[in-house]
């Protein structure tokens, strides 16, 4: 049996970051340093390891990189007051604030006060209208990691049937949307598909986010197809693993993403692409 290809994210997102540590050296000499501004409410964990990594990013790239870390008990007033000075701040390029919020923020409001030119999450409601129509917008991080990965492993998405399996705002609405963008034939499935694995058994394309360990398995994957796996779980025994059962997948993919090491690289250098893209179009450079 051939096995599958496997997609290295970390290798993919490595020549992507030497393309954008370029792109900031020629801007520094045109007086312009990208900016990025993390903002972090409380002490959850998991986001406390992402702000690092992002903070480490800007530094490896020759960004400005600010990081507010506010209590748990930070008020929604106060959060907002931030954002807002973060808005009117010229060498902040880029505002990203980390989610979740505790719960007494309301995390829409929150989003929604961030200035669209800043929105390097690419959630707010005006840069997700403009990916729907198709005009130009910072586009969400991790979806479009998904399609660089496709298009860096040498696969044209146009005229292929993609099965994106969840509709979450986060991943799979846009990734979807993305996908038609490149024009690929898109069918979106989620927990009340009737046949979901026959439709996902037709894809030439199958993206999968649904947050379940392991839970498509060779059974859903069509032979040759490219399965990209934006999952990530951690097992009882303290490993972690996608959505996808990728030992079961291996022999049926013709190209497959690991976890780690697929999607995760991605999203932070897409971050860092468009944060740099925000200062570019805050200096008018390239227009």
């Amino acid at each position: 049996m051939m096995s599958a290809q496997i997609i290295a994210g970390k290798k993919i997102s490595d020549m992507i970051r030497e393309e954008i540590q370029k792109e900031a050296a020629e801007l520094r000499e045109k007086g312009v340093v990208p900016g990025l501004a993390v903002v972090l409410v409380g002490e959850d964990p998991a986001s406390k390891v992402y702000v690092g990594s992002k903070e480490k990013a800007c530094q490896q790239l020759g960004f400005h990189s600010e990081v507010h870390r506010l209590e748990e008990q930070t008020s929604e007033e106060q959060l907002l007051a931030l954002i807002d000075q973060l808005n009117n701040d010229d060498k902040i390029n880029g505002i990203l604030v980390q989610l979740p919020l505790p719960k007494h923020i309301n995390e829409k409001a929150v989003i929604d006060a961030i200035h669209v030119d800043k929105d390097v999450d690419g959630f707010h409601p005006e840069s997700v209208g403009n990916l729907v129509i198709g005009d130009d917008s910072l586009l969400p991080c991790t979806p479009a990691g998904v399609i660089e990965l496709i298009k860096r492993s040498g696969v044209d998405i146009a005229g292929k049937h993609a099965v994106v399996i969840g509709r979450s705002n986060i991943v799979g609405k846009p990734v979807a949307m993305l996908l038609l963008r490149e024009n690929a034939t898109v069918t979106i499935c989620h927990s009340r598909t009737a046949n979901m694995e026959e439709l996902a058994k037709q894809a030439d394309i199958l993206v999968v986010a649904i947050g379940k360990a392991k839970a498509i398995d060779s059974k859903y994957v069509k032979p040759g197809a490219i399965v990209i796996d934006v999952g990530i779980n951690r097992l009882p025994d303290g490993k972690l693993a996608g959505d996808v059962d990728y030992e079961d997948c291996l022999e049926t993919a013709g190209f497959i993403t690991p976890v780690p090491g697929g999607v995760g690289p991605m999203t932070i250098t897409m971050l860092m692409n468009n944060t740099i893209t925000a200062a570019k179009r805050a200096h008018k450079i390239g227009e």
